[in-house]
């Protein structure tokens, strides 16, 4: 999964550090919160969410990967 998230991100700063799948879901959390990003300019985990999704099925991921990773993401989203 980790090695998938970084196929998914690899420009992304600090992706390439994560080494852990604690790691890898407080990335997702980052993420999902809109945490870097301006306040007045944040979406709502929702739309975030709906982007991220949208990415991982666009990627060059192999399915199951796709399939998995989704499935964390909507795992921590509803966290």
């Amino acid at each position: 999964m980790i090695e998938a998230y970084k196929r998914l991100w690899p420009d992304r700063q600090g992706v390439q550090r994560i080494k852990t799948q604690d790691e890898l879901e407080k990335s997702i959390l980052v993420e999902l919160n809109d945490e870097l990003t301006h306040p007045r300019v944040r979406k709502s985990m929702n739309e975030k969410l709906e982007l991220a999704i949208v990415r991982v099925e666009e990627s060059a991921l192999a399915e199951d990967e796709k399939i998995e990773l989704i499935q964390l993401y909507k795992k921590l989203a509803a966290q």
